[in-house]
C-alpha cells in the first residue's frame, strides 16, 4: 500500500476515486437542500433523519470527514509535486499554451473552497455538535428548515457561498475530466465526458447558489 501511494500513477489514482466520493456527495447534498426549496416539511424531515441516524453520524460522516483531508490534503502535494516537475520545462515551453488557467491553478481554487469548507462546517456542522452532544437542547425534528433558511439573511453570506461555489464549478470542470482520465477512462469518449463534467461543473453549482439567492429574497 506504501508503495501505492509513493509512485504518481498510484496518488492519481487515489486523488481520482476520493473525487468521485465526493461529487457523489454534493449530487445527494444538493438533491437533500433543493427540497427546502419546495417543501419545509420534507427538508426537515430528510435532515432530521440524517441528523439523528446513527449509521450516518457515526460511519458515513466520518468518512466523508476524512475523504475531504485525503483529497485536499493529496491535492496539495501532487500539486507542489508537479510544479516542482515544471520548473525545469517551463522555460523551454509556454505552460499556458498547453493548458488551462483552471488546469495551472487547482491548488489556489482548492484553497478558496477548503476556507468555504471551514466556513461551512463551522454554520452547520459544529452547530449540530453543540446542539445534539454540548447543550443537548430537545429534539426538534422541524428546526432545520428555520436554521437553512437563517444562515442565508445575510447578503453577504450569499455573496460569498455564491463566490465560493462559482469557484468550486471552475474546479470541478476541470476535476472531472482528469479524475476520469486519471482511472483510464478517456479513451474513445473523452469529448463526451468533458460534455458530461461541464455541465455537472455548472449544474452541481447554480444549484446551491439558487437555494442561497431563494431563501435570503424568500425569508420572512
Amino acid at each position: 500500500m506504501g508503495g501505492f501511494f509513493k509512485s504518481s500513477i498510484g496518488r492519481k489514482v487515489a486523488m481520482a476515486l476520493s473525487a468521485f466520493f465526493l461529487m457523489f456527495f454534493l449530487i445527494i447534498h444538493l438533491t437533500v437542500n433543493m427540497t427546502s426549496v419546495f417543501s419545509a416539511d420534507l427538508f426537515n424531515e430528510l435532515s432530521h433523519f440524517m441528523g439523528t441516524n446513527p449509521l450516518v453520524q457515526f460511519a458515513l460522516q466520518p468518512v466523508l470527514l476524512f475523504g475531504v483531508v485525503f483529497h485536499f490534503v493529496l491535492g496539495f502535494i501532487l500539486e507542489w509535486k508537479n510544479k516542482k516537475a515544471r520548473k525545469v520545462t517551463y522555460f523551454k515551453n509556454n505552460g499556458a499554451a498547453n493548458s488551462t488557467w483552471m488546469s495551472r491553478n487547482m491548488m489556489y481554487s482548492g484553497l478558496v473552497i477548503l476556507a468555504f469548507l471551514v466556513i461551512h462546517f463551522a454554520d452547520f456542522w459544529v452547530h449540530e455538535i453543540n446542539v445534539k452532544y454540548i447543550n443537548v437542547e430537545p429534539a426538534d425534528p422541524t428546526r432545520y428548515y428555520h436554521e437553512l433558511v437563517e444562515k442565508f439573511v445575510p447578503i453577504w453570506r450569499v455573496v460569498a457561498y455564491s463566490v465560493a461555489f462559482i469557484l468550486l464549478g471552475l474546479h470541478l470542470g476541470h476535476g472531472f475530466t482528469s479524475a476520469f482520465q486519471s482511472m483510464g477512462s478517456t479513451a474513445g469518449r473523452k469529448r463526451a465526458l468533458q460534455n458530461l463534467g461541464k455541465a455537472y461543473a455548472v449544474i452541481i453549482p447554480l444549484g446551491f447558489i439558487i437555494i442561497a439567492l431563494y431563501h435570503h429574497f424568500n425569508h420572512h
